[in-house]
């Protein structure tokens, strides 16, 4: 009987230690998904006549992240910069008896004006295809969506080439593949370069995360763009009063004209 009453009491004591065990979460589940956190260097950035382009710098730091992983650099971080949207219309020149002449167009919808990216390695090494178009990371992985008449003789992909070829030559569309780099374990800091030719307006900044080719999660923060000074008082004057604007900019054009037409007259 003494033994029985033993072996019971042994069993409850192992049925209530179990159960408060159960109730105890793991350390994975404690940690949570890995995420992360970013910085700008600045929230604002003012362009003045003398403006020859600027570096944005990104901090950040990845939250939850498995430090085997961090050590044996399984995470990517890829940020972009990304400018205000608007239709961009792109043109091909044709030969007509001759001449040189636009004869087909297409318009993309709702594009970014600049596009500056900066990663860690390749994109292409970092997620595959499918992937980087779904989430639009990376210039040729951006969505160009045709809007509006389309003409049976256009070719898209010569379109979406020829769009990508312009921004980049212009110096809007920019990537550095090592633009990103680990400072710790888990702090990066990344630099985009701005061009001198950045539009005014609201940008967003992206910071993206991977681990092992899979995308966790992303993290957005605005950045202000303006001009200051004269700038700033000759772009609000064309567009809020434009017919004043053309008619003072022909004038002037024709007083420079007969001005310097005074100074280099032969007598």
């Amino acid at each position: 009987m003494n033994r029985l009453l033993s072996a019971l009491t042994v069993a409850a004591v192992l049925f209530s230690s179990s159960h408060v065990l159960a109730q105890i979460p793991l350390a994975g589940d404690m940690m949570g998904k890995e995420g992360l956190d970013i910085g700008t260097s600045t929230s604002e950035i003012a362009i003045t006549s003398d403006f020859r382009g600027a570096d944005l710098t990104i901090f950040g730091a990845l939250t939850n992240a498995d430090q085997l992983l961090l050590a044996i650099g399984q995470y990517d971080v890829v940020v972009t910069l990304e400018g205000p949207r608007d239709e961009t219309t792109v043109r091909r020149k044709d030969r007509l008896f001759g001449i040189w002449m636009n004869r087909t167009s297409m318009t993309f919808e709702r594009m970014p004006i600049s596009y500056s990216l900066a990663s860690t390695r390749p994109v292409e090494q970092i997620a595959p295809a499918q992937t980087l178009t779904g989430l639009g990371i990376g210039i040729d992985h951006l969505a160009l969506t045709p809007t509006g008449y389309i003409s049976y003789d256009a070719n898209i992909t010569e379109f979406r080439d020829a769009f990508r070829r312009i921004k980049q030559s212009h110096g809007l569309y920019q990537r550095d593949t090592n633009g990103v780099r680990f400072v710790s374990s888990s702090l990066f800091k990344a630099t985009l370069r701005l061009p001198a030719n950045i539009p005014d307006g609201v940008h967003i900044v992206h910071a993206y995360l991977f681990k092992t080719g899979e995308f966790i999660g992303e993290k957005e923060l605005p950045l202000r763009v303006i001009k200051t000074g004269i700038e700033d008082s000759i772009s609000r004057a064309a567009h809020e009063n434009p017919l004043a604007y053309g008619m003072l900019s022909v004038l002037l054009a024709l007083i420079t004209g007969w001005g310097a037409s005074l100074m280099f007259r032969k007598d």
